[in-house]
């Protein structure tokens, strides 16, 4: 709607998964190099949380998008609120194993089956569950026995939770230890620093097709105030108040525009950001940009050529997060410049 009034040739903001529009934030890099080599190297289980509008949904479709289309078949389940029956009825549907019998056995013959011949076309098959935190007792231990489908070193089927933070106490459970030793890597992402809001918003406004977003130092702090580093407020929010500025003529959004955005979406309102000398909020100064590039994951690797070399640290690439310079090693192997 506002779109041409600011010489932009898309939505800047929309809420939707955009893998386009993934800002990456050192966290975020981690998590896509980390995603992307346990998927390449047949990890079996790995584990992404973060608080709810961090981004977890986009990044994996970064991955999903940027791997080889030919080698992969993926089944993901957006919504797993369901039965076990249901559950396995819907990874099938979604690998398009056509004639999904009524007999669990028969349904798990055929579903090892699919996996085994992918397996063998040296394919990688993937089952992604999106809303992790959801699943029940039940449900996850019906997922830990599908990753016991394998052939002597290497897991048929990639498992990916997403999950909000809840799935990490979840997966704390006594009941739940055998699902929670078998998982290879574990993953999270924050909300954006203060640091990156404004870098965020700019980001997001030139892949749209514009040059300098209309957004003031005032309107920014207020941007902070308000989203608390989350993504997916600060395009509630922004989105809002370019609505309300493009009603009203105006090519700037101010701070009243993202306030009455604000109390418009039923934001809490949280201590306002301390302010620099020249009135610039500290946290979006200039002077305290990351620096971060965006470089653009075009064609990734073989997995022959993500094996580590043998003086990399690998402590703790089990259960636990990984040492730093794994990531560091991944993401230039993967092309995601700091």
């Amino acid at each position: 709607m506002y779109t041409k009034f600011f010489g932009l040739e898309r939505m800047p903001f929309n809420l939707t998964p955009d893998p386009a529009f993934l800002f990456l934030t050192p966290k975020h890099r981690e998590a896509l190099a980390g995603l992307t080599y346990a998927v390449l190297e047949r990890k079996g289980f790995v584990v992404l949380t973060g608080d709810a509008g961090t981004g977890k949904t986009t990044l994996l479709s970064r991955v999903l998008n940027h791997l080889p289309a030919h080698r992969i078949e993926s089944s993901v389940i957006l919504n797993p609120t369901l039965t076990p029956a249901e559950f396995l009825e819907m990874i099938m549907l979604d690998f398009e194993i056509p004639d999904v019998p009524a007999s669990k056995a028969q349904r798990l013959w055929k579903l090892q089956r699919f996996l085994s011949q992918a397996h063998q076309q040296g394919k990688i098959s993937i089952l992604v569950i999106d809303e992790a935190h959801k699943l029940s007792v039940e449900l996850l231990e019906e997922v830990r026995l599908l990753g016991n489908f394998e052939y002597a070193s290497h897991k048929f089927l990639q498992i990916v939770l997403l999950g909000q933070c809840e799935l990490d106490t979840l997966l704390e459970r006594p009941d739940l230890r055998q699902f929670k030793q078998r998982i290879a890597l574990r993953l999270f992402i924050d909300p954006l620093a203060p640091s990156e809001i404004e870098e965020y918003i700019k980001f997001r406004w030139t892949k749209a097709g514009g040059t300098v977003p209309p957004f003031p130092p005032e309107a920014l702090a207020g941007v902070l105030q308000w989203s608390r580093g989350v993504p997916r407020l600060i395009n509630s929010i922004c989105d809002t108040a370019i609505l309300m500025a493009y009603v009203d003529g105006s090519h700037s959004v101010g701070l009243d525009y993202i306030r009455k955005a604000a109390r418009d979406l039923g934001l809490v309102e949280v201590p306002a950001p301390q302010m620099a000398a020249n009135g610039v909020p500290a946290s979006v100064s200039p002077d305290n940009h990351t620096g971060l590039r965006f470089a653009p994951v075009e064609d990734l690797p073989s997995p022959e050529a993500l094996s580590p070399p043998p003086d990399l640290n690998l402590a703790g690439y089990g259960s636990q997060r990984a040492d730093s310079s794994v990531f560091r090693w991944l993401a230039g192997k993967l092309g995601l410049s700091h």
